[in-house]
């Protein structure tokens, strides 16, 4: 492992346990092992200390997700199970997402890390969009931006908030019963509505 992934890793590990406040240069030394000042080397200042975190978070959470964004042939049968396997997987990784979390907020207090964030967060948001109008629906932009903000809505009841952790098949019911309203159709392998 790079030196730099070491540092970012380590980052995240200490935003998810200490908050913002507990990542230093010399805390992420201690934890890491590695010799005083070494962060300060790779990341002089802390807005570049926040940068590379971001980075390596935006790739470990893209190849975590890939699945879910590299299924160009995807039916729309298909999207409720791997839409939920890909929030699944963020809930099972508490630590990436408490991270991002406190990059989120820490990113409407510094328009240089905003501006990475926003960035990072198309690399997720334009695919949805390319997905949903590929399946059919009629405000492709409009419905990713809701897929995105359903998916972070339940993450952060479940992780930060007061709800339960949902299970994999709730989540999968969940998603059905979602892109059922937003593309017109019912649900696949959910019963037709009354008339």
């Amino acid at each position: 492992m790079k030196r730099s992934e070491t540092v970012a890793d380590t980052a995240i590990t200490l935003l998810a346990e200490r908050g913002m406040r507990g990542l230093t240069h010399r805390a992420v030394d201690e934890a890491a092992g590695l010799p005083p000042g070494s962060t300060s080397n790779l990341a002089r200042t802390r807005a570049a200390l926040l940068e590379l975190t971001l980075s390596r978070l935006t790739e470990l959470e893209m190849r975590a997700l890939a699945s879910a964004y590299q299924s160009e042939a995807l039916e729309l049968s298909d999207l409720p199970t791997v839409m939920a396997e890909a929030l699944h997987i963020q809930l099972q990784d508490r630590r990436r997402t408490l991270a991002r979390y406190e990059l989120a907020l820490e990113a409407t207090r510094r328009p240089e890390l905003r501006e990475i964030y926003d960035a990072a967060g198309r690399r997720f948001r334009d695919p949805a969009v390319s997905l949903l109008a590929a399946l059919g629906s009629r405000d492709p932009v409009r419905h990713a931006r809701q897929l995105v903000a359903f998916g972070e809505g339940l993450m952060f009841d479940a992780i930060a908030g007061a709800g339960a952790t949902p299970t994999l098949n709730e989540l999968i019911e969940a998603m059905r019963d979602l892109l059922a309203g937003m593309l017109g159709t019912t649900a696949p392998n959910s019963p037709a509505p009354s008339p």
